[in-house]
């Protein structure tokens, strides 16, 4: 994509909208609760000596936002009587729930109050998930089929920047005042998403074409009966599936293969994911987001499909140079960035699959299958290395990310009815 004198008067009309920055603040909102139940509070109760056994189980935390799916449903269905919307009623009513819980949590100690503190978090993970499914559709309604990529890459920073505060800015702040005071500093930064709900404005709707399910049973299974009928439903399905397959293989053990293979010391690691790899998929998802207004989401999955699928290979040149930094800050920087470009057209398109009327359940169900290959190439990657080696394995990863990529060919005509670039 050239960059002209039109284009960059484009990028800073975009920029100003007023909209892209409450979706920027609500992806912040969405973010922070994450490292509160997870990387967060398990130093809190390791810092406090719980027992290894009592921390293991806190990754169990996490599950509400796997299965958020199963009550997406009542979203679509139900309207809280206040926030003024479909969807900012339910954005509002998770948020004053989260302040009031983290704060909560604010109150407790891990040698003390173990497990209150994991049914309190549990709590929060379940509230923060179902804000996830209100967030997610209200700016799949909102957004214009033009604004999409770069919707995303405004989502993924606010999200990406509030993870760095509730984890890594989080326990600097413990570190000096403990985690009791950390965890009401972060509920008291939940106020920002309440402030950009109350200021956003509900997506249009046309009442001719707009009609929402009128009982609890046609919430579950319209949406699906909706996507199932639809042609070619079973390869799309496939297709979230396997196109950050490839990405999300190499990505289970690249911490483990710089600690462990090349040498690099965790000091080195933490702060080249925290502060290069952010950079990194910060840009690429802008990048990707601008250029998926003027190239298409076709073109965009496939350009960066491909890219995100060679970026792996710089981990396979560490393989034989050793522990040299400057390679190392160069590959984490391009692989954030390439899958950053990967992200924003990946979002692009689940929110392209969803109808308006079930947009809550649908994209609660299509990211829930994109995480399938997160979940289960795990195990795999761990038998790959030890059976065959690193460089293997990275070579492994690039093969994984064809079938994605094959399949984007054969659903061109598809995606292209989804969203066309914008004329030039």
């Amino acid at each position: 994509m050239k960059l002209t004198k039109s284009n960059r008067s484009e990028i800073l009309s975009v920029l100003f909208q007023s909209r892209l920055w409450l979706i920027l603040t609500l992806g912040f909102s969405a973010g922070l609760p994450l490292g509160l139940t997870g990387t967060t509070l398990q130093a809190w109760y390791t810092v406090e000596h719980a027992d290894i056994v009592v921390i293991g189980m806190l990754a169990l935390i996490g599950q509400p936002y796997v299965y958020k799916f199963l009550w997406a449903p009542f979203l679509d269905r139900f309207v809280l009587p206040f926030g003024k919307g479909r969807r900012r009623g339910w954005m509002l009513f998770t948020q004053l729930a989260l302040i009031l819980l983290i704060g909560g949590m604010s109150q407790l100690n891990p040698a003390h109050h173990a497990t209150a503190l994991a049914l309190l978090a549990l709590c929060v993970a379940v509230f923060s998930a179902t804000q996830d499914i209100a967030v997610d559709a209200y700016r799949t309604e909102v957004l214009t089929p033009e604004s999409r990529g770069i919707g995303a890459a405004m989502f993924v920073a606010g999200y990406r920047i509030a993870m760095l505060v509730s984890a890594g800015f989080a326990m600097v702040v413990a570190n000096f005042y403990g985690f009791e005071s950390t965890y009401l500093l972060m509920s008291g930064l939940m106020l920002i998403g309440v402030v950009a709900t109350l200021l956003s404005k509900e997506a249009p709707i046309q009442p001719e074409t707009f009609r929402p399910p009128t009982t609890l049973t046609s919430a579950f299974i319209d949406p699906l009966k909706e996507f199932f009928t639809r042609e070619n439903a079973i390869g799309l399905i496939a297709l979230i599936i396997l196109y950050k397959l490839g990405d999300a293989f190499a990505g289970t053990l690249t911490t483990t293969f710089l600690i462990r293979e090349v040498g690099f010391d965790l000091l080195d690691v933490g702060l080249t994911n925290k502060t290069t790899g952010l950079a990194g998929s910060l840009i690429g998802a802008f990048v990707g987001g601008f250029a998926l207004s003027r190239i298409g989401l076709f073109k965009a999955l496939l350009s960066f499909g491909v890219l995100q699928a060679v970026s792996n290979l710089g981990f396979y040149l560490l393989c034989f140079t050793g522990p040299d930094y400057t390679v190392m800050v160069s590959t984490v920087f391009i692989e954030n960035f390439c899958g950053g470009m990967g992200t924003a057209a990946y979002l692009a398109l689940i929110m392209s699959l969803c109808d308006q009327r079930y947009t809550a359940t649908q994209f609660a169900l299509l990211s829930a299958l994109s995480a399938i290959g997160r979940v289960f190439v795990g195990p795999l990657a761990g038998l790959m290395v030890k059976e065959y080696g690193w460089a293997d394995f990275f070579i492994a990863s690039l093969i994984f990310s064809l079938p994605g990529i094959v399949l984007l060919f054969w659903f061109k005509q598809p995606i292209n009815k989804f969203y066309q670039p914008a004329p030039s």
